[in-house]
């Protein structure tokens, strides 16, 4: 006997369980229970004699993945679903009703209903030690780029003299020893003096910042003495804000260190063959984002299923005799899109067939660069996924097919495929024409006819002469 298991997951409250036969008939509906032991082996003792179970979910935050490995330890087949396709089902079935009894039902018969969209899980997601660390290293990533935008934005307080000084967007440790140590005070600056300001820097930045950065780094704190008046900036309190944030960037940093370390154990053992790692130009952490992200490439059940997954395939739209195709659908791990695309970058300095496509795509096609690498990125995944399954290591070749060592490639793509300045921006000027002699639908036909008008009405105004009075008055 085959039956199928709706569980409804919850966070907090009980789940919802609805058992159906191969028929899709109702053993039992809407069960309650908890994710502990003892509720787990009553519900797995009341369900009718068998050894084929299919336990169907939704991947509701981290909450189905104890429920999942209980499961599956049991021998049973656990089955994900989107969450978007159970609600459109639910949908069919009761319009303006949504509860977790009719949740569990329609998930219980999802089988019946469309079989080829379910597939059976391979990992457990979050539980994945690796999946892990590689999203807390791009959370800590991100916040650490938010905090180089607030220092940005405190040292502009200064003035324009301190971007130079120590850069922008990106802060060295040496710049964050600086502001840690100062805030950047102009008085803290004087006090500390150039020569013990300069040996601070060599000691932070291994030689590589020394007299004249110290010299820029005094110049900036006068320029910041003669643009605020006495009184009129509280140094001392801006500094505060400043050292503060130095600090925290410098923490976050020394967490992104240690994490990698632990990043590059997790990887080896996840691929031991290197697989991912022999891509063009990849160092550790960028094919541990990919593999942690994308998963084991064999669980899925064909490379266009990868493709689909990373949401960089684009939305196909076919009516008839008539068809087009959209931009990226955009779904799946936006973390592991953005992984992708970085690693494209890389790419097509390095490998030549890479190199060579973007070129056509930009400067023949006249195509933007983002959406180059994102056509890039896909064939990129599609090779890694291949060379996964088949065992072997990306294999680095010209156009020709002749087999090449990296440097040979980066020689190449500089010299042949190089895109220059100038070329790039008559491809600019030129897709930009293009635009103008084909638009798309404006902005005024996109919003709704209750939005406000953008900007004056196209049409003229016909009003009789005797209002011109009425309408002047119009407040």
């Amino acid at each position: 006997m085959k039956l199928h298991l709706g569980i409804d997951v919850a966070c907090r409250a009980s789940h919802r369980a609805t058992c159906t036969d191969a028929a899709g008939q109702i053993q039992f509906s809407g069960r309650r229970f908890t994710t502990t032991a003892d509720d787990l082996e009553r519900l797995w003792d009341g369900l009718p004699s068998t050894d084929d179970v299919t336990v169907i979910m939704e991947p509701t935050r981290n909450a189905w993945v104890p429920l999942a490995a209980w499961f599956a330890h049991r021998g049973a087949k656990v089955v994900l679903v989107p969450p978007e396709q159970s609600a459109d089902l639910r949908d069919y079935y009761s319009k303006h009703t949504k509860n977790d009894r009719l949740d569990s039902r329609i998930l219980a018969r999802l089988p019946l209903l469309h079989p080829e969209g379910l597939r059976d899980l391979s990992d457990t997601g979050p539980a994945d030690p690796l999946r892990r660390a590689v999203r807390r290293r791009s959370s800590l990533v991100e916040r650490r780029r938010a905090t180089f935008y607030r220092l940005d934005a405190l040292l502009e307080l200064l003035g324009p003299a301190w971007a130079d000084a120590l850069g922008t967007g990106a802060y060295s440790k040496a710049a964050l020893a600086v502001l840690e140590k100062t805030g950047a005070d102009p008085h803290a600056i004087r006090r500390l003096g150039r020569k013990r300001l300069a040996a601070l820097l060599i000691r932070h930045s291994r030689g590589q910042w020394r007299e004249e950065h110290a010299e820029q780094i005094t110049a900036a704190a006068r320029q910041s003495l003669e643009i605020w008046p006495d009184g009129a900036l509280d140094f001392a309190e801006l500094a505060e804000d400043i050292a503060g944030e130095a600090r925290m960037a410098a923490h976050l940093n020394a967490q992104i260190i240690t994490l990698e370390d632990r990043i590059a154990i997790l990887y080896e053992e996840a691929d031991p063959g290197q697989v991912i790692a022999s891509g063009p130009g990849f160092g550790v952490i960028t094919a541990a984002g990919i593999l942690g992200r994308l998963g084991d490439p064999n669980r899925f059940a064909s490379l266009a299923a990868i493709r689909a997954f990373t949401g960089l395939v684009p939305r196909v739209s076919q009516s008839g005799l008539t068809g087009r195709n959209g931009p990226p659908t955009r779904q799946g791990d936006p973390g592991l899109r953005e992984t992708l695309f970085k690693a494209a970058d890389i790419a097509r300095h390095v490998d030549p067939t890479l190199a060579a496509r973007y070129h056509d795509l930009v400067a023949g096609k006249g195509k933007h660069h983002n959406s180059a690498l994102c056509t890039l990125a896909a064939v990129l995944v599609t090779r890694l996924a291949a060379c996964w399954r088949n065992g072997t290591l990306y294999e680095l070749r010209d156009t020709d097919g002749r087999e090449i060592t990296e440097a040979e490639g980066r020689t190449i793509c500089a010299t042949r495929y190089k895109i220059d300045k100038t070329a790039r921006a008559k491809v600019d000027v030129r897709r930009r024409a293009q635009q103008l002699k084909n638009p798309t639908t404006s902005r005024r036909e996109k919003e709704s006819r209750s939005a406000p008008a953008t900007g004056p009405s196209t049409t003229t105004l016909r009003t009789n002469p005797r209002d011109h009075h009425d309408l002047l008055d119009v407040r």
